[in-house]
């Protein structure tokens, strides 16, 4: 009766866009999954999958491979500062990276009118903040209800508890041979009840004493509905891009195309055979406080490494062959041809988690993709606002 039931509600989540908890594989490769980047994507249909919902102490320049300081862009015409905010100036770059994963391709050339950027990642304090103002409640805390889901068990529904997903690794070390093994992620995530971002690893968890780290299982919808009330917007794919190149032209990373110029770690990766050692190279297993590395040229910390951050766009795996040329607002719809049934928002930037075999998504041009009501706990967000 359980499969039975599980069946039904992910058929209604993919046609209703309604959450779901169950460590299904549909939903754990679509969200936690290896970076889509680590394969060629198939071409999109004709006709893609429209989705039914979209609810709801700072450096002056950047350490380099040759120990150079390249200074901040300035502006003349740079408007006064909201707090913890920096500008990002008006411009033109090159999004994507030639000769990469198929969906970061081709590389093209977008301008963009300037915005300002979070400097930090959204930490639990500011959005602790949030949910005293306006009591809310995110996806990961919320029950599921037997309406959203007719023909699956209520009985089944009513006793599923609020769930999300966590980092658990395996008590014995996986091979590296085996480490792209198709659904492979599986071994190292699992839906704990009672995970959320008051309780990242569960409900015995706290973040207390965390209230400077970015805050965690937070779903797109979540992140939208935290930028309306701190009157911001979550970042375009093309405005994280070029805000996180911070000036700098076609490098592999943020601050240059050495991953640890003069040997030292510039950001919260993973560091040692993944996913059952961390050397703790760069001091951190989980989590790091925002700014905790230096910021890249734009003065914006933390925007590789550390926690994955949502982006607004849909994803699409061919949308850099007819995007914009300015200000592109991403596509209008949503295909992954890996889950062609479910629709993803993009991620950007990487995490704690990242090492090169299983994803080295801290570089400024990789992307993933995520259903956008699932939250983990290797995901936050940083907002935008326009001038």
């Amino acid at each position: 009766m359980h499969e039975e039931a599980e069946a039904n509600v992910d058929d209604q989540r993919v046609r209703k866009g309604t959450r779901f908890f169950w460590c299904s594989i549909g939903l754990i490769s679509g969200c936690v999954g290896l970076v889509s980047c680590n394969q060629e994507q198939a071409t999109a249909p004709a006709s893609p999958l429209t989705p039914t919902s979209t609810s709801s102490n700072q450096l002056v320049g950047l350490l380099v491979d040759s120990n150079q300081t390249v200074p901040r862009k300035s502006s003349s015409h740079e408007p006064p500062a909201p707090e913890g905010m920096v500008w990002i100036p008006t411009g033109t770059f090159m999004m994507g990276q030639p000769g990469k994963e198929a969906d970061v391709r081709p590389a093209h050339q977008v301008t963009l009118d300037g915005f300002w950027m979070d400097k930090t990642e959204v930490t639990n304090e500011q959005f602790a903040q949030f949910v005293k103002e306006t009591d809310y409640v995110t996806m990961a805390e919320r029950k599921l209800d037997p309406r959203d889901f007719p023909d699956a068990d209520p009985e089944f529904i009513s006793k599923t508890k609020p769930s999300s997903v966590v980092f658990s690794p395996p008590a014995k070390p996986i091979p590296f041979d085996v480490l792209r093994s198709p659904n492979i992620h599986m071994a190292w995530w699992r839906f704990v009840e009672g995970a959320n971002w008051r309780h990242p690893q569960g409900p015995d968890s706290t973040i207390k004493g965390k209230e400077k780290h970015p805050v965690v299982h937070i779903c797109w919808d979540d992140a939208v509905a935290y930028a309306k009330w701190a009157g911001k917007r979550l970042p375009t794919e093309a405005e994280w891009e070029y805000a996180a190149r911070g000036g700098l032209k076609g490098k592999e990373f943020v601050w240059g195309d050495k991953i640890e110029p003069n040997g030292k770690p510039m950001a919260n990766i993973w560091h040692g055979h993944f996913p059952t050692e961390n050397t703790l190279r760069d001091g951190f297993r989980l989590t790091a406080p925002v700014g905790s590395f230096p910021s890249n040229g734009y003065g914006l910390f933390d925007i590789s490494g550390n926690v994955w951050e949502w982006v607004a766009d849909w994803y699409r795996p061919d949308y850099y062959r007819n995007s914009p040329a300015k200000n592109p607002q991403g596509p209008l719809d949503s295909f992954d041809p890996q889950e062609p049934r479910t629709p993803k928002r993009v991620q950007r930037g990487g995490s704690y988690l990242c090492i090169d075999i299983t994803c080295g998504a801290y570089r400024p041009y990789r992307r993933m993709k995520t259903s956008p009501d699932t939250g983990l706990s290797h995901a936050g967000f940083r907002c935008v606002k326009s001038p």
